[in-house]
């Protein structure tokens, strides 16, 4: 009877060693790449995407964690995921389409947008793109397929107002639907914004609650009638208006017609003009780093439609070229704006990244 209960104990306990052994040896789960960059116990993470350069304005690569050091309102925080390599991106691509971009804007624009899609990005890399005029329109939502995205940009027609920060609100949500864990959105815009109903300010909150690097391109060259196919329109000069009249038509309309109501009523009383806009339909510099700056993106200012190419060309490099940094959040969650501060402690480097997250 002794012996038959040390033979049962002895194989319980060797089905018991051998379920462990089969647990310990099953197959890695073979989900996204997101999974690298989550903790298994639930704890959420900050993500921090770091662009580092050197005085030159080169990148730096060859960095390791060690190299870093990361501040969450000041105080240093452990940094417990970190990656050098290229990952694929969720690329959101905003393109002003409003009358003004007419001509070669919008050719050199959808020739650099072209190079990017089949040229710049990985085959893993997911695209989505947004046109905005008098409002934003999404012509395809996300997908890897190239030619989808190169025909919906082959039928645009510019026309209309500027729409800028209804657009990248618009596309925000989206981008949190993207399946890569590195978001970016691109956009590219020749005009200060004349028809958008959310201001700059509401818009950038709506930003820091997003983990989106945002990038844009501002065209920021002389204002210019639209040509057609390389010919200006045969219409006579403008004159200047005499003192103390209204203008007619009204300010903010935007050339060519197609403009919305709405967004003239701030300069009669009504609707006010939307925040950081200006009175004229040059590019808003100050607004698109204002969108930009805090994302751990950049704007690019070019003068001549011809330079998109090369501008497009240098994001999609900084993209390729990115440290991602991750730390445990500090448990707060209390809707306010916490700061980030990445700093590389060898070398005389720029460090670029986001400048905070909404702990909402």
């Amino acid at each position: 009877m002794t012996r038959t209960l040390v033979t049962v104990s002895t194989a319980g306990l060797a089905c018991t060693l051998l379920a462990a052994s089969l647990q310990g040896q099953q197959a890695p789960d073979r989900g996204s790449q997101n999974d690298a960059f989550r903790f298994r116990s639930g704890i959420e993470l900050i993500n921090v995407n770091a662009t580092v350069s050197d005085p030159s304005g080169r990148f730096v690569s060859g960095l390791q964690k060690e190299d870093f050091s990361v501040f969450e309102d000041d105080k240093a925080v452990e940094i417990t995921h970190f990656s050098a390599e290229r990952v694929p991106v969720s690329l959101g691509i905003l393109l002003d389409t409003s009358g003004s971009m007419a001509g070669q804007k919008m050719e050199e624009a959808q020739n650099a947008l072209d190079h990017l899609l089949y040229d710049l990005l990985d085959k893993d890399d997911e695209v989505f793109l947004y046109r905005f005029s008098d409002y934003p329109t999404l012509l395809q939502g996300w997908t890897a397929d190239r030619a989808l995205i190169s025909r919906a940009l082959g039928r645009i027609t510019p026309n209309g107002g500027t729409a800028l920060y209804d657009a990248v609100s618009e596309a925000i949500p989206l981008m949190a639907r993207g399946r890569n864990q590195k978001k970016a959105l691109l956009v590219v815009s020749d005009g200060n914004d004349t028809s958008s109903r959310m201001g700059l300010n509401e818009l950038k909150q709506r930003i820091h609650e997003s983990e989106t690097l945002v990038y844009a391109i501002g065209i920021d060259g002389e204002s210019q009638q639209p040509t057609v196919r390389g010919r200006q329109p045969s219409q006579p000069p403008v004159q200047p208006l005499p003192p103390n009249r209204f203008p007619i038509p009204f300010p903010g309309v935007p050339r060519g017609g197609g403009g919305r109501f709405p967004a003239l009523l701030g300069q009669f009383g009504g609707q006010r003009r939307p925040q950081g806009s200006r009175n004229d339909d040059r590019v808003n510099v100050g607004a698109l780093r204002e969108m930009t700056d805090d994302s751990g993106g950049r704007t690019e200012i070019i003068r001549e439609p011809r330079d998109l190419n090369s501008v497009t060309t240098n994001i999609a490099d900084e993209l390729s070229k990115q440290y991602y940094l991750g730390y445990p959040s500090q448990g707060k969650k209390d809707g306010r704006y916490h700061t980030i501060r990445v700093e590389v402690r060898t070398g005389n480097y720029r460090v670029r990244a986001r400048k905070g997250y909404v702990a909402s």
